[in-house]
C-alpha cells in the first residue's frame, strides 16, 4: 500500500467550512467541527425525505434506507454487529439507560467499581445505583500523573464486583489507557466493563470486539457528526438488559429497547456522512483498495494519529520549558499514550482568565471541569469551577496554529 508522507492538511481542512479556519481553535475535546459530507446529509434528507420512515411509499422508504446506512456504517466503524449498537441522545443519556436496564441483575451488596477518572457520564448513572443498595467503590488516580493503575483495581476486584466504569481516555488527562489489559483483569473477577470512549474516538480507530469490551460508548459530535450518542454492547449482555423502551418492543429487540429517546431520523441518516469523510481521507491518502469501511477507518486513524504526534510534541515542549504551568497528566508524547488533548493549571492567573486572554489573539481554548468535577477535586485544584486550563486538539488542527497557541499563551503567562 502506497501512502502520502504526511496528512495532507490542505485537503483535509478543505472538506470543512472555511469559515473555521479564521481563528485557531482548540477546544476540540468539547465538540469537533462538522465537514461538509455531514452537512450535506443532514441537509438532504430534511430536504427530501423529512417524513415518518418505513412505510411502503418512495419518500417512507428512502428515509427508512438512510437512516439504516447511518446505523450500519457505525456499526461496522466500531467493528461491531448491527443490532449491538445503540444510536441515541448523547453518551450521558447512554449511560444512564444502560445503568437501569442492568439494574435488575444484581443484589444488594453488589459492587460497582467507579473510576475517579471519569467524565460524570460514566459516573453519576452508576453511582445513583447505591439507592438500591449497590455499593461503589471508587478506583483513585494516581494524584501526581492523574493516572489509573491497574494493580489499584486488582486489589479493589472481588466476588462482589459487578462492572467497572472507567475512560479509555480522560477528557481532561489526556492519557489512553489499557483497555484490554483492564478489560481481561475486570473478567478474570466476573466483572463487566463499561468504557467511555468519548476522548478517544476523534484520535484512535475503535475496535470493540479486539478489546473485548462489554459495553463501550462514545459522541458522535466528538468524531466529527451531529449531537447524539452511540452505545455498543455485547449481543448476550443486551439481551439480559431489560428493556427501557416501550412495552410493545420486546427484550430481544436489541434495536429498540435500549432507546426510549426514540431515534432522531435525520441525525442518524447524516451519520453516513462520516463514514463519507472518512472514505473522502482514505481515497486521497491511500491506493490501495479496502472493501470494509472498519478497515479503511482503521487505516486513516493511524495517519491521524501520525500527525496528532507532531502537534503533542510540540505542544508539551513548550508546556515543559515553563515553570509555571503544572500539567494535568503525563509529560509523554508517544501517540500510543496520549491523545492531543492537554490540561494545566498556572500559578500566576486563574484559568478562565487565561482562556479569556489568549482569545483576544483569536485563539479558542476553554476553561472549568468540563463535567469531570470529581477528577478536579481529587487534583485539589482550590477553585473548581474556574478548574483548568484545556487545550485540546485535532487533526485538521496545523503546526502554524500550535505555534499561535504557544504564543499567545507566552505572551498572556509573561
Amino acid at each position: 500500500m502506497t501512502t502520502r508522507t504526511a496528512l495532507d492538511l490542505e485537503f483535509v481542512r478543505a472538506q470543512y467550512p472555511e469559515n473555521h479556519w479564521n481563528w485557531a481553535f482548540f477546544e476540540n475535546a468539547g465538540g469537533a467541527y462538522v465537514p461538509h459530507s455531514v452537512i450535506q446529509r443532514i441537509s438532504a434528507y430534511m430536504n427530501e425525505t423529512q417524513v415518518q420512515p418505513g412505510y411502503p411509499y418512495p419518500e417512507s422508504s428512502d428515509a427508512a434506507e438512510r437512516m439504516n446506512l447511518g446505523h450500519r456504517l457505525m456499526a461496522e466503524f466500531v467493528g461491531a454487529e448491527l443490532e449491538e449498537v445503540t444510536v441515541s441522545a448523547s453518551t450521558s443519556f447512554n449511560v444512564y439507560v444502560l445503568a437501569q436496564a442492568l439494574r435488575h441483575l444484581w443484589a444488594a451488596g453488589d459492587e460497582i467499581i467507579v473510576a475517579t477518572l471519569n467524565h460524570e457520564a460514566n459516573s453519576g448513572p452508576w453511582r445513583r445505583l447505591e439507592e438500591f443498595g449497590l455499593k461503589i467503590v471508587e478506583w483513585p488516580i494516581a494524584s501526581d500523573t492523574a493516572e489509573l493503575d491497574i494493580d489499584v483495581l486488582r486489589q479493589l476486584l472481588n466476588e462482589k464486583t459487578q462492572l467497572v466504569a472507567f475512560p479509555h481516555v480522560s477528557n481532561i488527562a489526556g492519557n489512553i489507557n489499557d483497555v484490554a489489559a483492564i478489560t481481561e483483569l475486570a473478567h478474570a473477577a466476573g466483572a463487566l466493563v463499561c468504557v467511555d470512549g468519548v476522548a478517544y474516538a476523534p484520535h484512535r480507530a475503535l475496535s470493540v470486539k479486539q478489546w473485548d469490551v462489554d459495553f463501550y460508548l462514545f459522541s458522535f459530535y466528538k468524531v466529527f457528526g451531529p449531537h447524539m450518542g452511540c452505545l455498543y454492547g455485547k449481543r448476550d449482555i443486551l439481551q439480559k438488559a431489560k428493556g427501557q423502551y416501550h412495552y410493545f418492543f420486546g427484550e430481544d429487540d436489541l434495536l429498540h429497547k435500549m432507546n426510549p429517546a426514540g431515534p432522531n431520523h435525520e441525525s442518524i441518516a447524516s451519520l453516513v456522512g462520516i463514514a463519507d469523510y472518512f472514505d473522502a481521507l482514505y481515497a486521497h491518502h491511500f491506493d490501495e483498495q479496502r472493501e470494509s469501511f472498519f478497515q479503511r477507518s482503521q487505516i486513516v486513524y493511524g495517519a491521524i494519529a501520525e500527525h496528532e504526534q507532531l502537534l503533542t510534541t510540540k505542544f508539551l515542549d513548550f508546556i515543559g520549558s515553563r515553570k509555571d504551568i503544572r500539567l494535568i497528566g503525563g509529560h509523554n508524547q508517544d501517540k500510543d499514550i496520549r491523545v492531543p488533548t492537554f490540561s494545566f493549571v498556572s500559578n500566576k492567573m486563574g484559568s478562565e482568565e487565561i482562556a479569556r486572554a489568549v482569545a483576544q489573539d483569536e485563539v479558542a481554548i476553554s476553561s472549568g471541569h468540563f463535567y469531570a468535577k470529581r477528577l478536579v477535586e481529587s487534583l485539589q485544584i482550590k477553585d473548581t469551577e474556574d478548574g483548568v486550563v484545556r487545550c485540546s486538539m485535532a487533526h485538521y488542527n496545523t503546526i502554524e496554529e500550535v505555534d499561535k497557541l504557544i504564543h499567545s499563551l507566552d505572551r498572556v503567562l509573561g
